[in-house]
Parts: C-alpha cells; sequence; structure tokens
C-alpha cells in the first residue's frame, strides 16, 4: 500500500494488450459491462453497430450473430431485448396479409434522438410508429416517445373497454420507464387495471375528453395514492390526455408523470407537444387493433363471406333463404345432396303458464334419461322432437327443392331419424362408410331412392344456443367420399350462419304473424264475448233430460225441434253419459260457462254455426255409444273427441280457406295451410284459458298435452284437403282386417276419419232432414260465390255459383261419390254398428240422384220446346 502523502505508480498498459485481455475473459467483459455499463453507453453501443445495417429489414435482426447469446447471464438478454424493441413484431403478421416483405429502418437510439431539432424530433418519432401493427410494440414505443417529447419519467397507457353503456379502461402498459421492455410493462389478463369512465384522473380524461395538467398529484382528489404507497414511488405531477380517433372517440387514454427536467412541471408546451404526438398515435392504435382482428378473422370470413352474403339477402322468405344455404353448402362441401329440418317452436304446444313448468320439468327428466342410452329408438326420440317442415336438394337438380311436411315427416326414414337424434343430443354426426353401420337402421322401402355412403350432421343452433334444426350433407363426391374434419370445421360454421339466418327469418315471419294475430284477436274481442254470470246460474239450475229423451245415440237425430237453450243441455248430457264430468273432475258450473261461450263464440252465419257443431258433437256420440267405437278409444281421447266437435267451426265466417287466402285476409297470413281450422283451434285454446273456462283443470299436465294434442289433430282433419292424404292410410287399414287401432299413428288416423263422418254427417241424415240441410249449406256457399263476384271481380265455382242453383242435385251426387261414401263404407266394414250411416247415405244418393235425372231432363231443349207451346 501506498504511504500517505505519495501517488500511486502508473502502469503503462497498452490499449491493444487491454483488448486482448477483454476478448479472452469474456465473462469478466460481460459482468463490468452490466455492473458499470449507462443508458448513454447502451445507446452509443447500437448507433455504432446499427450504422453499417441501417438498410437491414427488421425481420432479419434476429439472425445477426451474437456470441453473448450462447450464454447463461442476464447480458445477453439486454442486448436480446433492445433488438426487440427496435426490430417489431410486425413483419410475420404483416406476412400473412402481404407477399412482399416491407423493409423496415431501425430507429435511432436515445442520444443520437435527443441531439435533433425539435421539428425532426417530432417527425423521427411519428415514422417511428408509423408503420407498427403489433399493438404492444406500438404501445411500448408510444410511451417511451412521449417520456422523449415530454422529459417524463414514467408512463401508462390504459386503451378503452366494453360496450357504448360500460366502457372502461384497461392498462395495456403501465409504469413505463426509459429501461422498461415490452414484456416488463405489458400486463397480462388477469394483472390489467381496469378503470370505469369518469373514475380517477385517466377515467376524467376518457369520459371529458380533457386534458389534465396537474402540478401536485397529492393535492388533487382524483389522484389515488395507493399506487404509491403499493410500489414506493412518489407522484408529483401528472400530464394525462385522451388518444381519438379520426372519428372524435376516445380509443385510449396515454399518462406521463414526474418531469425529470425544469420545475418538474409539465408547461404548456408539452401539452401541446403530446398532444400533436397523440393525433397521430390515435391512428396508430386503431390500425394496430383492426390489423390484429383482421389477422384472426381473414382466412374465415374469406371462406364463410359467399355464405353469408346468400343467406343475409333473403329474410323475408324462411324458404328463400333455405334454398340458397342449401346451394352454397353443396358447392362448398361437394355433396350429392343436402337436407334442412326446421324444429317445432315449443310455444306453439298452447300449455297454460301454471302447467307448463311442470311439464317442462318432465321433459328435462325424460331428456337426462335419455342421453344416457347410447343410441336412442325412434319412440324415445317421438315424444320429444319433431319438425314444422324439412327441405331436400340434391346436387342434379339444384333447382328444385322439395319440400317435406310435418305429415310427409312422419313417414320414418333413415334420414329423419339420424335428425331426430342430432337435434336430442347435439351431436354431430360423420359417418364415412354407412352401410356397414348399425347405429340407424335403413329402411328398404323408403330409403331405396337414395342411398346412403357417407353423411355429415350437425345442429343448427341460433343466437340463444339452442337447437333449431338440423343440416345433413350427403354422400360427398370427392375421391375418398369421405368428409373430413376440416370439413366438420367448415360446416360448423355453416351451420352457425345457417341458425342466424333462420332465426332472423323465423322472427320476421313471427313479427308478420304477431300482428296478423293481433288484428284477428281484436276483430274476434270486438264481437265476441264470454258467457255471463245470469247465464251460467239459469242453465245451472235447470234439470237435464235423459240421453232417450234427446235421442242423443240416433243416427237419424234432428235438432230443428231443440231450442238453443236445449241444445247445450243436450251437450251437458253427452259429457255426463260419457262420464267425463267424473272420470275428470270437471266442476259442473265451469263446464255450463264453457258450453254457453263456445255457443256464444259461434258467428250467425247460415250453416257453419252452433247448431252445426252441435249436431256434429251429437254424431260422435252416436259413433261412440251406438256404434261401437268406445272400444277403440281412450276416455281422454273421447273428451278430446267431443271438444273437438263443439269448437270445429268456432269464429267460422262462412266462406272457406280459398276465399281467405284470394283475400289476402290476416288469418290467411296468420296460417298458411288449414287456414280457418287452425284458426278453430286457436280459438278453442282462448276460451279455454280465458277465466273459469278450463274445463281441463284437473288434468294431469301429460294428460294435458295428450289432450291438447287430440283436439288439434281432430280440428285440422277437418280439412278436406287433409282428409283426401290421409284416407287412403285408414282405408288400406281397414281391408287388412284392423280392429284395435293401437299404434299412436293408426289411432290418429282413425280420430281423423271419425270427425270427417261425424262433420259431413247431415249426407246420412233421413231424407227431408238432408234436403233441409243442403239447402242451408248451399245458402252460405252462394253467399261467398255473391262476394268473390263483388270482392274480387271474379266467377265462382259451380257449387258457389247461385246462377248454377239448378245443378245442385247433380253436385251433391258427387259430393256423396267422391267424399262421403268412402268414407261410411269403410267404417261400415270395421263395425257393423255403424252400418245405418252408410244405408242412409245410398238412400240419399239414390234421391239426389233421382232429382238431378228430373231436372237434366227438364232441361233438355225439346221439353223446354213443348214446354213454351203448351
Amino acid at each position: 500500500m501506498a504511504e500517505k502523502g505519495t501517488t500511486s505508480p502508473v502502469l503503462n498498459i497498452a490499449k491493444d494488450d487491454v483488448v486482448q485481455y477483454l476478448k479472452e475473459n469474456q465473462s469478466f467483459t460481460e459482468e463490468y459491462f452490466i455492473e458499470n455499463a449507462t443508458s448513454e453507453m447502451v445507446d452509443g453501443w447500437i448507433t455504432r453497430h446499427s450504422s453499417s445495417r441501417h438498410s437491414m429489414a427488421a425481420c432479419d435482426v434476429p439472425s445477426w450473430p451474437d456470441h453473448a447469446m450462447h450464454h447463461d447471464s442476464k447480458g445477453p438478454h439486454v442486448f436480446h431485448n433492445i433488438r426487440k424493441s427496435f426490430a417489431g413484431a410486425s413483419g410475420s403478421l404483416k406476412s400473412l396479409l402481404s407477399p412482399n416483405k416491407k423493409k423496415k429502418t431501425l430507429r435511432k437510439n436515445k442520444s443520437v434522438l435527443k441531439q435533433l431539432d425539435e421539428k425532426d424530433l417530432f417527425m423521427e418519432l411519428i415514422r417511428d410508429i408509423a408503420d407498427e401493427l403489433d399493438l404492444n410494440t406500438l404501445s411500448h414505443k408510444i410511451l417511451m416517445n412521449v417520456s422523449i417529447l415530454t422529459n417524463g419519467d414514467r408512463c401508462s397507457l390504459f386503451l378503452v373497454r366494453g360496450s357504448k353503456e360500460n366502457r372502461h379502461l384497461v392498462s395495456r402498459l403501465f409504469d413505463v420507464t426509459e429501461n422498461s421492455t415490452v414484456e416488463d410493462a405489458t400486463h397480462s389478463e388477469e394483472e390489467e387495471i381496469r378503470i370505469p369512465f369518469g373514475s380517477g384522473i385517466a377515467g376524467n380524461v376518457a369520459q371529458s375528453k380533457e386534458t389534465i395538467n396537474i402540478k401536485n398529484a397529492y393535492e388533487d382528489p382524483r389522484f389515488n395514492p395507493e399506487v404509491d404507497k403499493k410500489t414506493g414511488y412518489t407522484t408529483h405531477s401528472i400530464l394525462c390526455m385522451p388518444i381519438c380517433n379520426h372519428d372524435g372517440d376516445v380509443v385510449g387514454v396515454a399518462q406521463v408523470i414526474n418531469k425529470v427536467t425544469g420545475s418538474h412541471e409539465f408547461t404548456n408546451k408539452d401539452e401541446d407537444v403530446f398532444r400533436n404526438y397523440l393525433t397521430f398515435c390515435g391512428i396508430g392504435i386503431m390500425n394496430a387493433q383492426l390489423f390484429e382482428m383482421s389477422v384472426n378473422e381473414y382466412k374465415r370470413n374469406q371462406m364463410l363471406l359467399g355464405l353469408a352474403r346468400g343467406i343475409f339477402e333473403e329474410q323475408t322468405s324462411l324458404d328463400k333463404m333455405v334454398y340458397k344455404i342449401m346451394v352454397e353448402a353443396l358447392r362448398l362441401l361437394r355433396c350429392e345432396r343436402c337436407m334442412v329440418f326446421i324444429l317445432h317452436d315449443d310455444e306453439k304446444l298452447l300449455i297454460p303458464s301454471q302447467l307448463r313448468l311442470s311439464s317442462r320439468a318432465s321433459m328435462s327428466r325424460e331428456m337426462s334419461t335419455v342421453s344416457n342410452v347410447s343410441t336412442p329408438t325412434p319412440s324415445d326420440t317421438e315424444k320429444e322432437i319433431s319438425f314444422s317442415k324439412a327441405f331436400d336438394l340434391t346436387a342434379k337438380e339444384r333447382e328444385k327443392v322439395e319440400h317435406l311436411s310435418p305429415q310427409d315427416l312422419k313417414n320414418v326414414t333413415v334420414n329423419t331419424e339420424i335428425a331426430k337424434y342430432v337435434a336430442m343430443t347435439g351431436e354431430t354426426i360423420n359417418m364415412d362408410d354407412f352401410a356397414s353401420q348399425n347405429r340407424f337402421v335403413i329402411d328398404g322401402e323408403t330409403d331405396k331412392d337414395h342411398q346412403i355412403h357417407s353423411i355429415l350432421c350437425q345442429p343448427i343452433y341460433n343466437s340463444e344456443r339452442k337447437i333449431i334444426g338440423v343440416a345433413q350433407m350427403i354422400n360427398r363426391t370427392t375421391d375418398d367420399h369421405l368428409f373430413t374434419d376440416q370439413d366438420e370445421n367448415l360446416f360448423e360454421a355453416f351451420a352457425i350462419f345457417c341458425g342466424l339466418g333462420i332465426h332472423n327469418t323465423q322472427m320476421y315471419e313471427n313479427a308478420l304473424r304477431l300482428m296478423a294475430k293481433q288484428q284477428v284477436a281484436l276483430e274476434v274481442l270486438s264481437y265476441h264475448a264470454t258467457a255471463q254470470k245470469d247465464e251460467v246460474e239459469k242453465l245451472k239450475g235447470k234439470p237435464i233430460a235423459s240421453v232417450a229423451e234427446f235421442k242423443l245415440e240416433s243416427f237419424a237425430f234432428s235438432d230443428f225441434n231443440l231450442t238453443e237453450d236445449e241444445t247445450v243441455q243436450a251437450s251437458i248430457r253427452m259429457f255426463m253419459d260419457l262420464n267425463l264430468v267424473d272420470r275428470f273432475h270437471i266442476p259442473y258450473k265451469v263446464l255450463c260457462r264453457w258450453l254457453l261461450s263456445v255457443r256464444k263464440n259461434y258467428r250467425p252465419v247460415i250453416y257453419h254455426n252452433w247448431r252445426h257443431a252441435f249436431n256434429v258433437a251429437q254424431t260422435m256420440f252416436s259413433l261412440i255409444k251406438a256404434g261401437g267405437m268406445m272400444t277403440m278409444l281412450t276416455q281422454l281421447e273421447v273428451m278430446g273427441l267431443i271438444v273437438a266437435c263443439l269448437c270445429h267451426d268456432l269464429d267460422h265466417r262462412g266462406t272457406n280457406n280459398t276465399f281467405q287466402t284470394k283475400t289476402a285476409s290476416p288469418l290467411a297470413l296468420l296460417y298458411s295451410t288449414s287456414t280457418m281450422e287452425h284458426h278453430h283451434f286457436d280459438h278453442s285454446i282462448m276460451i279455454l284459458n280465458s277465466e273459469g273456462n278450463n274445463i281441463f283443470q284437473a288434468l294431469s299436465p301429460e294428460e294435458y298435452r295428450d289432450v291438447i294434442s287430440v283436439l288439434e289433430g281432430a280440428i285440422l282433419s277437418t280439412d278436406l284437403a287433409i282428409y283426401f292424404k290421409k284416407r287412403n292410410g285408414f282405408f288400406s287399414l281397414v281391408e287388412s282386417g284392423e280392429k284395435t287401432f293401437q299404434k299412436p299413428a293408426d289411432k290418429e288416423l282413425l280420430r281423423g276419419m271419425m270427425m270427417t263422418a261425424c262433420d259431413v254427417s247431415a249426407i246420412a241424415k233421413p231424407w227431408d232432414i238432408q234436403r233441409d240441410v243442403a239447402e242451408l249449406v248451399f245458402s252460405e256457399f252462394f253467399e261467398q260465390g255473391d262476394m268473390e263476384r263483388q270482392q274480387l271481380q271474379e266467377e265462382p265455382i259451380a257449387m258457389m255459383d247461385r246462377k248454377k242453383r239448378d245443378e245442385l242435385p247433380k253436385m251433391q251426387v258427387g259430393f256423396i261419390d267422391a267424399i262421403c261414401m268412402p268414407v261410411y263404407k269403410s267404417f261400415a266394414d270395421l263395425t257393423p254398428g255403424l252400418k245405418p250411416l252408410m244405408d242412409g247415405v245410398v238412400h240419399n244418393r239414390q234421391e239426389w240422384e233421382s232429382l238431378a235425372k228430373e231436372q237434366e231432363r227438364l232441361s233438355t231443349p225439346d221439353l223446354q220446346n213443348n214446354v213454351k207451346k203448351a
């Protein structure tokens, strides 16, 4: 050691020796640099080493040779992070959208930047962020540049998130210093600080779009000192300013704290520079956000663009919209056939609110049970799943889509069974060798025209994630005939768009129906009223005559000698004699009120009025009691049929379905098929749901669903179009010797044919009754014909043409041969007890044929001339 007062000897060490030593001892060199190097030294190193590579692309920077990268010390990370900060992350992202790599110059180091004049510095910092598209890197650059412009110590950036009603700020980067890296400053979603608009300094700036410049943070009530307490940092001055996009909307807030020069307060000049720079930053942030979203959605959107265009161009018609979807699906997935099944809307099951809850709970229990079974049977799925319609399109006939009605879908095919399974489970079905599978039974009779080799089937969801349909792609046309995982993913996206399109179209159609329904309801309510209390009490107190006194079991029954009140009393007697009142615990007062309300809701038209409904119910009663049909029906079915007969023409206007369609009435808009029959059913439900009229109130939820199903099916069966569609199936069953009708589908056929037989039963009455009733029927028809001439300016068909009244006998013969004779013959073959109906029809046909021949004889030219001469 040198003595006090003496100087240390000067070592004569050559520079080359030091350099040589440092090269040979890299560990010492790195350790010394880490402990003693200043930020100016690091900037100088970057400047010197970047000058020779100034034109090098940023994406090539990571490939620069760096021996320090091979060591585990902290030193290499310094250089690695420096390179990342100016290399950026936009190159690889940008290559996704552009095949040409864009060259990018390197940013100058901080020391060089500080030596530039104000204008050049400003332009250099703008260029620095101009083409940066990685949001994290961009945010870091913005804050670093703000620190340079304002000489701030720390900076933070908050970006706007949330909906317009609930906007808030999140801390994208927080407390960035001149030594912070992007990784250090970036917050994960779990670490993000959330600030509501209007809360704190940043929240107030975001809400007001005004700059806040605070000289002393602790004197401002908006400042939250808790952050300082946690970090140990003391905040003095704060400059906080909004970042707006080109529309003037706030997209973020930048905040800089503690100016490190001068009076340590941010000046007006700092505000101006800050504001000018953030104007460009807002554009950069918006560009980066848009680019980030574009990269994530680019390929998906390109793939689905054509599909989306086709779907959302047509939302006024479900049929047209589904057709467009199917055409696009055939093109995208290259297959032979596409099918789309639309589920029934559960809300159409009109169950009272007090029963609907337990009904759904019961259904939920059934579903949970079914989900444990690997392959549901048809009986399992039919309880839960039914389709309102389906569409079938093949690649060979793309211009012709086949529409399948609910009746068509009742014919069991493997396609409908798969669709029901998928609708029930939500499972995707992808089978490449369908013939070898044993999961679904192939019906050779119904499926022989469309052999399935491979099939892809997925559920269609609406925006509420409820299954509203099922889509099927059948027989891939590629060489391997397989639907790949990529096809599944594409089909899943297709199903999402399909669901949205169908949901939107259904909402549009439902809106139209609701408007029409409202108009119909107002019309109905303005005309009809519920039975009055005194009427109910009066009926309740009257004695009810017996079945024999009313002659209710007679096929020759006539209501002409009964008063209006007696027809209601006779209806009560039918309920009592069939044991419906006791069996289903119907309160007598409720039954009286319901019958009076039903009678009141029939309009005083010539034929389709209350008396017609009462006569139809009486015929049903006689079929059950005298005709021996009770053995084929349950008591619940009997009640449903009697109620259906009494309600089957509620609110009839004296005009048929064709007239409603031609006049574009609200009813026709509300119900596209079986217009009046659907209205009659809905009207009957309206009466049942009105206070004091629910004769089904004591039924269990399951019984209620069943009787409503019977009621609906029976009323709809009175549409002759449905009769013609179903009757051959019934005739075949009778011819095959069927006597029990135990299968649900067979029972439905039987009930439908019974409704038709009762609806036209006037044709089987004694001749004098039949002739008088026919006069009433044709009088109502002629009135419709007159309205068609006046309102539609067109000639009516013969049976409604008053000018062709003389042809009535001939038309009655045709009516008997085409409609009445076949159904009554079939019932006579089914049970001998119904032969009187067939005998009555045969006799009345002879009478009408005799009148027709007489009319034809009178209309011959020779006879007319003889009459004139006489």
